[in-house]
């Protein structure tokens, strides 16, 4: 894993749902924790894209269903600045499911997967079939 230049909007609180893009069998996620957030005191832990996130499954398959699992952000609505200068926004919020290190443990990714997150995690961009 590698770190992020700069300032990342973080557009996810806790508590957001969001679809699950690989095919390991959960469809949609909840985020459950932000782990390694250092931020200021009392402020409610969000993530962006590109985090680490532990998520609870919401909906899917009965042996995926109400598991708590590491996950991996690829894509968010909510605009982020890239150090170019260009604003950067997708259509939904999407996650890949990952391991503690960062293997991701589908065999594919739908849909496109945003550069920080492939910059950033190695396995990711590897599986994804689009990066923009």
């Amino acid at each position: 894993m590698k770190g992020i230049a700069g300032n990342q909007t973080r557009g996810l609180p806790k508590g957001a749902r969001l679809q699950c893009v690989d095919n390991t069998g959960a469809k949609e996620v909840e985020i459950v924790d932000v782990p390694k957030i250092h931020t200021v005191a009392r402020r409610y832990p969000a993530a962006g894209v590109g985090d680490l996130i532990i998520v609870s499954v919401k909906k899917g398959t009965p042996e995926m269903r109400r598991q708590l699992l590491y996950a991996v952000i690829v894509r968010q609505r909510r605009p982020f600045r890239r150090p170019d200068g260009t604003m950067v926004m997708f259509e939904d919020n999407a996650c890949v499911i990952a391991t503690p290190t960062g293997e991701v443990k589908g065999s594919q990714i739908k849909g496109p997967v945003a550069r920080e997150a492939a910059e950033r995690w190695a396995r990711v961009s590897a599986t994804a079939s689009t990066i923009v």
